[in-house]
């Protein structure tokens, strides 16, 4: 009861600090920059920065002057530019400074990733999107808003600055946010498995997408795309040379036969779509190996999920190996625990290794055969690791490599 009434005091603590204080502020002293672009908003619990990348790669294919700030980068054009943003919604001060540039290079349309708590706090102060659009809304971040319905709210927030939104009717979130999202102050339009693509981006997403979770993501882009008037041969010819996202389904290529991805996978639905689209992968290359993942569950977030995690990699994979992920100030061992305490059956089929360089290795190394698939989940295009309350220099990738070479 405390931590709701605190939870809903803060927002206007936040209104002051982060909306006043920095956002005005910048509005003003950068011109109001926000004014002269047009704003493509995409949220969601997973898929969010595979869709905004997407959204700007199909603009940027369509002769756009466009602009992208998701958690993986920033670009102006086809600039990757340093912006020092270290989470995916930067505060106001920044990203007005930022939009100034965009608008002194000439750019028309900036997509911009958004989170739940950068539309909590404040962190969208001041700005309007022409177009929002949403993957999904499932459990995460429950660590900070408390419970679900908080969450969806927070979403909400953002989604409420889009004159038109764009929802996901095959998502929990479809009927609630219809409730927050009243028709007669925004436009609402749908996508989702039963809402026809045209054949030619339907052609184009199926050879570019084997994984259903991003055919989905395609879905929300292309519905996207369509109500800014680009056309479904642009709209397919830019899904056929799409170069994917770091850290997303990202291979790793190597000499021992393996299939190694690394996903940035961290939430019970992301981990569950993320290995049914191995196995998918897996029948339709007709491989007959094992599915090995290997994935943890950070320190001092959302404890909630931890043994939902741990029984889904023990339903979907052959075998698992449970590890560190940002374990912060809490004990890693019993980070590991709480995701067991819920398996009934499948023990036998999980490994425990602290040490993340470990277990990779062991995975690779000690673990799988020929012709096997390794998923190593929950850290993505990340750059650093957290331990008590020091972010280490950390990559996933870097960490194949290195058990590759042993």
């Amino acid at each position: 009861m405390l931590n709701e009434f605190l939870y809903q005091v803060k927002r206007p603590f936040h209104f002051i600090k982060t909306g006043l204080l920095k956002g005005l502020l910048a509005q003003i002293r950068y011109g109001f920059p926000n004014r002269k672009l047009k704003i493509l908003a995409i949220t969601g619990t997973d898929g969010k920065t595979t869709s905004s990348t997407l959204l700007y790669h199909v603009l940027q294919s369509s002769g756009k002057k466009v602009a992208l700030v998701s958690t993986v980068g920033a670009y102006i054009g086809s600039e990757k530019i340093e912006t020092g943003f270290h989470v995916t919604s930067p505060s106001p001060d920044q990203l007005f400074a930022f939009m100034r540039q965009m608008v002194n290079q000439g750019i028309e349309y900036l997509v911009l990733e958004f989170t739940s708590q950068g539309a909590y706090q404040h962190r969208l102060f001041g700005l309007q999107f022409l177009l929002a659009g949403v993957t999904n809304i499932d459990q995460d971040h429950f660590d900070y808003h408390l419970n679900y319905q908080n969450y969806l709210t927070a979403k909400a927030l953002g989604l409420q600055k889009a004159t038109t939104v764009v929802l996901n009717q095959d998502d929990q979130s479809y009927y609630r946010l219809k409730k927050l999202l009243p028709s007669r102050k925004y436009q609402l339009m749908e996508y989702g498995t039963d809402v026809p693509l045209p054949k030619v981006v339907q052609s184009a997403v199926a050879a570019r997408f084997p994984e259903p979770f991003n055919q989905n993501n395609a879905r929300l882009v292309t519905t996207m795309a369509q109500t800014l008037d680009i056309t479904n041969a642009d709209i397919a010819a830019a899904i056929k040379t799409f170069p994917g996202v770091p850290g997303r389904m990202q291979e790793v290529p190597n000499r021992k036969g393996l299939h190694i991805y690394i996903d940035f996978a961290h939430t019970p639905q992301g981990l569950r779509s993320a290995l049914t689209a191995l196995r998918t992968i897996m029948r339709k290359d007709k491989n007959k190996g094992r599915l090995i993942a290997v994935y943890g569950c950070a320190g001092l977030r959302d404890a909630i999920k931890r043994p939902m995690m741990g029984e889904i990699g023990v339903e979907l994979a052959d075998l698992s190996v449970f590890t560190a992920e940002d374990p912060r100030t809490e004990n890693i061992w019993s980070i590991i625990r709480q995701m067991k305490e819920s398996l009934q059956t499948g023990h036998n089929k999980v490994i425990s290794i602290p040490d993340r360089q470990a277990a990779i290795s062991f995975a690779i190394n000690n673990l799988a055969k020929k012709g096997d698939v390794i998923g190593i989940f929950g850290k993505g295009p990340e750059k650093s690791m957290c331990y008590g309350t020091e972010e280490l220099p950390w990559s996933d990738e870097a960490a194949v490599q290195q058990a590759l070479k042993s």
